[in-house]
């Protein structure tokens, strides 16, 4: 193999070490699907009242991240790193030591500020440090530790809260803040000071109509797919009959889809533009989400034969966030970072949204309603692209 092939396909120790950040933060956020009964009968709550502690997370994530991104772009990203994944470490670890439901409610939100600070942080870095042409791919290695996340942290966490408790999985969220604090203050440099911008210099770009307009549609679409994976486990219950050890094989496979997914919509994104990656995406999304509100009347259903739709199902959800990453960086301009930070708002407003509307939706009418609300919310998404699409002419 030439050199420059062999450079090139060498992945740089800093962005793997950003890739393992990504993975603790998302496998903290979505370990509450897989523990979420357990959870809920020990603190005295409704599986639709435990799955409020992902709508607090994300909420907190999405209202926190703009503001980070705002007060903290000169600071030093090494040790802005350094202090926010003290912050979850501790949040983690005070979480597995409580028996309030309010109290843990609150430990949620710290570590959702935490993660506000980081995650947005560990994309811009991404992209600055990429060689030139591989952005996409960059971005697509970085959230690939959120599919990771799905594939090994949620799984495991699963596990571990069924063996040992659900405090156990905190304890473990925590060690993972411990080992992705130490890969970054050992392996990422410090990258070039970001000018010091006035606030509304810096946000100006961000009140184009096609950028706000893709950041609703990246609501909508997060919002469908948060809908059906909080609500993971008594939808495979009441259409499969599945349990825990069932459910953490479904996030293991899932997992591996998505991470192959997000890596496919990076590749697209970078091969095809953004604009025709998102599209393919949105459509299969809402295509899955259809098939599974079919399978709703054909119940019982034998998991195995829903192992396709859903493998499909967190394949496509995964592809989308790659290319919608890369257009909203294109469309915003000098205000990448801070459009990459309101981008990650967008996901986590989608993900409170998809705690609190799937709540309503399975207190109020049952989880075979999920998918068939969630394939409606992706043909809002749908038009709100198209829109974009328009008003960027």
């Amino acid at each position: 193999m030439p050199v420059a092939v062999r450079q090139r396909a060498r992945l740089p120790a800093w962005l793997l070490a950003l890739v393992f950040t990504t993975f603790t933060f998302a496998t903290d956020d979505y370990v509450i699907a897989g523990v979420l009964p357990a959870i809920s009968a020990d603190l005295g709550v409704s599986e639709a009242a435990g799955g409020q502690l992902v709508t607090a997370f994300s909420l907190a994530f999405a209202l926190a991240a703009p503001v980070a991104s705002v007060v903290t772009v000169t600071w030093p990203r090494r040790g802005l790193l350094t202090g926010a994944l003290a912050l979850f470490v501790v949040a983690n670890w005070a979480a597995a030591l409580t028996t309030s439901y309010v109290l843990l409610m609150g430990l949620r939100v710290l570590a959702a500020v935490a993660a506000a600070a980081v995650v947005p942080a560990a994309y811009a870095i991404a992209t600055t440090l990429a060689p030139a042409g591989r952005q996409g791919r960059y971005l697509a290695l970085v959230m690939g530790g959120l599919t990771g996340s799905l594939a090994l942290g949620v799984p495991i966490g699963t596990w571990v809260g069924g063996a040992f408790g659900w405090q156990a999985t905190f304890w473990a969220g925590g060690a993972l803040g411990v080992v992705a604090l130490v890969a970054l203050r050992v392996t990422l440099p410090e990258t070039p000071p970001v000018p010091a911008l006035p606030i509304r210099e810096r946000l100006a770009p961000l009140a184009r109509p096609q950028v706000l307009l893709g950041l609703l549609g990246i609501v909508a679409i997060v919002l469908g797919s948060m809908m059906v994976l909080t609500y993971l486990a008594p939808y495979l219950h009441d259409l499969a009959g599945a349990g825990p050890a069932a459910l953490g094989w479904v996030f293991v496979l899932a997992g591996v889809a998505g991470f192959a997914g997000g890596q496919l919509g990076g590749r697209a994104a970078d091969r095809w533009g953004p604009d025709r990656a998102l599209v393919t995406g949105v459509v299969g999304f809402a295509v899955v989400m259809a098939a599974l509100g079919a399978c709703w009347f054909l119940r019982p259903v034998p998991l195995v034969a829903l192992l396709p739709l859903l493998i499909v199902w967190a394949g496509v959800s995964w592809w989308i966030p790659p290319p919608a990453q890369t257009r909203l960086l294109a469309l915003a301009g000098p205000a990448g970072p801070q459009a990459l930070a309101l981008n990650s708002s967008a996901v986590y407003v989608g993900v409170s949204g998809g705690g609190a509307v799937g709540g309503l939706v399975l207190g109020g009418h049952g989880s075979g309603w999920l998918p068939v609300v969630a394939a409606c919310v992706e043909l809002v998404a749908l038009a709100l692209f198209w829109l974009a699409a328009r008003a960027r002419g």
